[in-house]
């Protein structure tokens, strides 16, 4: 399986969703896909309600995502 590049896919622009990073071309947020296959949407489900969209389209959403948890910094606060 091939690395998805998201940044071919994925694009931010603060005309659209006030920002929110996007799937290019839709109104159709990461954060929005996230959280369908966070409630245990299957791909399969997405693509047939967003038909517009496609596999490689959520693949990118996981990728993004992973790669800004990957750079996310946690700072420990003492109690």
């Amino acid at each position: 399986m091939t690395e998805i590049n998201w940044r071919d896919r994925i694009t931010v622009d603060p005309h659209v969703l006030v920002g929110k990073p996007v799937i290019r071309g839709t109104r159709i947020s990461v954060e929005f896909i996230i959280d369908l296959l966070a409630r245990g949407w299957t791909f399969d489900q997405i693509l047939h309600e967003y038909d517009h969209l496609t596999a490689d389209d959520i693949r990118a959403c996981l990728a993004y995502a992973s790669e800004m948890l990957k750079t996310e910094k946690v700072y420990l606060v003492p109690r």
